[in-house]
């Protein structure tokens, strides 16, 4: 072993000038706020079994932050202001077996950050401000520590509680990890606080839960494959009926134009045929219709078996049909008293 103690040297960063073989690296009770350059710096340092940040100015746990510590055994951060914990945080740390979170600002955390950490042992979470924890998948945890917490001890905790129950996970200080909310609960340990039948059976069996996943996986499939056969229909198939529908509309609305067109015009036409028998004639269709007669002379004399009274009978009626020079038609309902009356 080759240990490396630079505790309250005052460091804002980590120095890089340390031996590159050290294997126990203490840095507590500093500024190092664990920055993008001290990330950097850490990468150096491959052969680090143990590793402690006590009482530093960090506050954010970004990705890959101990990538290339696949040595690192124990690491210990608490007493820190972290409050964010990235989800690839712990990338690479394979044969982590202690991991101290304690004493910080964590709200709360995704049990998945903890996948990396294939052979975790012990988990310190005590002193955050942690109101709910689902369940971690550290198939070989040991050892627990999460009083000091926040709890609330809902439905949503029950879980945490089943798992802590049916494990053989060990939780440190049982009896003064307790609950905060609600009030009823208060002064139980999550461990051992009752719960109603009611948040049982908010709980879905494994049965349910395979239902669950083999009905939403037919129901995708379904869905996909509708999904698949609608698009090639509508890329190489017909139009289907809403083309119909909108000729249908079309021609509505072109017939009701023309409807209601001829029904405004009717009357117009109607007015104009009715003038049309009392149209007068012009001078000069009244010449040209005598002239027609006097110019066929022969078409009286072809009429068979007529004689002279009939000719002149025929002579007057044809003249019958000339108009007067006064331009005047008579009007035979003209009454002739008045007229003279008048005068």
């Amino acid at each position: 072993e080759v240990k490396c103690n630079f505790t309250k040297q005052n460091y804002y960063l980590i120095p890089a000038d340390i031996n590159k073989e050290v294997t126990i690296l203490d840095l507590s009770y500093n500024q190092i706020t664990l920055n993008i350059t001290d990330t950097s710096i850490l990468q150096m340092y491959y052969l680090l079994t143990e590793l402690y940040l006590i009482e530093n100015s960090i506050i954010i746990l970004c990705n890959n932050s101990f990538g290339n510590l696949s040595n690192l055994r124990i690491l210990n951060i608490c007493r820190n202001s972290i409050h964010i914990i990235q989800q690839g945080a712990f990338t690479g740390l394979t044969k982590l077996q202690q991991l101290y979170l304690c004493q910080n600002k964590i709200l709360q955390l995704n049990p998945d950050i903890f996948v990396p950490l294939k052979n975790l042992k012990l988990l310190n979470l005590q002193g955050n401000l942690i109101s709910y924890f689902d369940v971690p998948q550290l198939f070989h945890l040991e050892l627990i520590i999460l009083h000091g917490n926040p709890w609330n001890c809902s439905c949503n905790l029950l879980n945490l509680q089943n798992w802590l129950n049916t494990s053989n996970v060990t939780l440190e200080n049982e009896n003064i990890t307790m609950c905060s909310y609600p009030d009823i609960l208060k002064y139980y340990s999550i461990k051992t606080v009752p719960y109603k039948a009611e948040c049982y059976s908010k709980l879905p069996s494994p049965i349910t839960e395979d239902l669950q996943i083999n009905f939403q996986s037919i129901s995708n499939s379904t869905f996909n494959s509708s999904l698949n056969n609608l698009t090639r229909n509508s890329e190489h198939g017909p139009l289907g009926k809403s083309w119909a529908f909108l000729v249908g509309v079309v021609m509505t609305v072109l017939v009701t134009s023309l409807l209601i067109f001829i029904a405004i015009k009717l009357p117009i036409w109607y007015n104009f045929l009715l003038s049309y028998k009392h149209h007068h004639l012009e001078e000069h269709e009244v010449e040209t219709y005598e002239d027609g007669f006097t110019q066929n002379p022969s078409s009286l004399s072809q009429i068979p078996d007529t004689n002279s009274e009939d000719t002149t009978v025929i002579f007057e009626q044809l003249h019958s049909f000339v108009v007067d020079d006064d331009g005047f038609i008579e009007d035979k309902y003209i009454d002739t008293h008045e007229l003279c009356e008048e005068n």
